[in-house]
């Protein structure tokens, strides 16, 4: 679905980016994630980011996500570690101020997609999500 993001947007003239060899369809300042997190339907609000999830796309939620209150205070710089600076480090490819976009969606060969969730998806410690914003979008059945 990513590589389809990008050849639509590059259809509409819209900017596609180059993050660690993966397009993205970038659209306002909004960066496009799709995420298959089903294969059969399942609420959105159970997902889970898999454990063995690439180090990238953990820094793309917390560099480009929506940022919620993660304690009862703020981190000093020189408190905080290298990796947990990395990880809220923007992508130069992407640039400082874009947002992440994400687009949850089940989907199996047979049915294609069931159902489909777009908006702002906080990633938390536990690799669950908080929503900032959610919509559920119209799935058209295939024929």
């Amino acid at each position: 679905m990513r590589e389809n993001l990008a050849d639509m947007a590059r259809g509409l003239r819209e900017s596609v980016r180059d993050v660690r060899g993966y397009e993205y369809a970038v659209i306002n300042d909004h960066a496009l994630f799709p995420f298959k997190y089903a294969d059969t339907p399942r609420p959105v609000d159970r997902v889970r980011l898999p454990a063995n999830t690439s180090p990238t796309r953990r820094r793309l939620f917390k560099a480009h996500g929506p940022q919620l209150r993660e304690g009862l205070f703020d981190l000093d710089e020189d408190l905080a570690t290298e990796e947990y600076l990395g990880l809220h480090e923007a992508f130069e490819e992407l640039g400082a101020s874009t947002k992440l976009i994400c687009l949850f969606f089940t989907a199996d060969p047979e049915s294609g997609i069931h159902v489909i969730h777009w908006g702002e998806a906080h990633l938390e410690p536990d690799r669950t999500f908080t929503w900032a914003y959610r919509e559920q979008l119209p799935v058209a059945r295939a024929a």
